[in-house]
């Protein structure tokens, strides 16, 4: 499939992505701890918990409209958006909230915004949760993770919940065969969402596409990761492979090493991106690029002004 755009359009062809938090804006999440709640009545504990969901639901709405007003094309969402939604103990539905329908309201309001606006939604749960983890009680809790996220993803009308592989336990074929049978346990609105990523210790791009291509599973492709975590595949061919996974618009990663690639961790993301570490194969794609950098909003924006510099060099030249 061939992504590319023509020159015309080149322009819009890239969207880049802010990811969960903001580094100046005056935008804030809330959430809270089993600790603290654990102090409550059930009664205050509901009604705290409603009361940092609605906050939370303003807060998105207030980061959608910086996207649009800044040509942001997606941000992501933090996955404790609705806090300890599905904790052992304190998880909860919306329907026991206070207001309970106003949150979802909300939250259905902000996905009204972002269609209105062009913008994308997605989500990249946290590292907890593990597909094929050997503790059964580690993969329910994955499950009911995901599950969370769909819900407020088709509230918000976001069309990625990207995970990584999990772990490898010494077998890589078997673990990533677990991972698959655990996809039958996911909800259509899930599963229709879910994408996986490559990682920068275990999963290369060429050990997970073939998963992707049997089981129509997205890859984001993370080029950090990849060259932390090579697999004999060049970039132009990782790129070329897992856009030839995604349905939809793809979905791509990308940070630079906090120390260099020759810094004792490589694998520690940087405040800003480093333009030399942009993939010379990446111009020109009809793509999303989320921006994985410590600087949040101050890093996509200069990336934004580095994009547009390069093309406005080369339409001039």
């Amino acid at each position: 499939m061939n992504r590319k755009r023509t020159e015309e359009s080149e322009a819009g062809s890239i969207r880049l992505g802010l990811c969960c938090a903001f580094r100046k804006q005056p935008i804030k999440f809330r959430t809270t701890t089993a600790a603290a709640v654990s102090r409550m009545s059930k009664l205050n504990r509901l009604q705290k918990l409603a009361e940092l969901c609605l906050y939370n639901a303003d807060s998105l709405f207030m980061a959608l409209r910086f996207c649009a007003e800044n040509g942001i094309g997606c941000f992501r969402i933090n996955s404790q958006i609705l806090p300890l939604r599905t904790h052992p103990a304190y998880g909860y539905e919306l329907r026991e909230l206070p207001d309970g329908d106003e949150i979802i309201s909300r939250f259905k309001n902000c996905g009204q915004f972002a269609r209105q606006h062009g913008l994308r939604i997605s989500f990249h749960p946290d590292q907890f949760v593990v597909l094929n983890s050997q503790n059964p009680k580690v993969v329910a809790s994955s499950l009911a993770e995901l599950e969370y996220q769909a819900e407020v993803a088709e509230w918000v009308g976001a069309d990625v919940i990207n995970i990584h592989g999990g772990g490898a336990y010494g077998n890589k074929a078997k673990a990533l065969a677990e991972f698959a049978r655990n996809l039958d346990r996911l909800s259509l609105r899930a599963r229709r969402r879910l994408a996986i990523e490559n990682d920068d210790r275990i999963f290369a791009p060429a050990q997970l596409l073939p998963l992707c291509r049997h089981h129509q599973i997205p890859l984001v492709y993370d080029v950090h990761h990849h060259r932390c975590n090579p697999d004999g595949l060049s970039e132009a061919a990782a790129t070329e492979q897992a856009l030839e996974t995604w349905n939809r618009e793809p979905l791509f990663h990308i940070s630079s090493p906090l120390e260099g690639w020759r810094g004792p961790k490589p694998q520690r993301h940087h405040n800003y991106i480093n333009v030399r570490d942009f993939p010379e194969c990446w111009h020109g794609l009809d793509v999303t690029i989320e921006v994985e950098a410590k600087a949040k909003e101050l890093a996509v924006l200069r990336l934004a002004r580095w994009l547009k510099h390069r093309r406005n060099r080369q339409t001039n030249e």
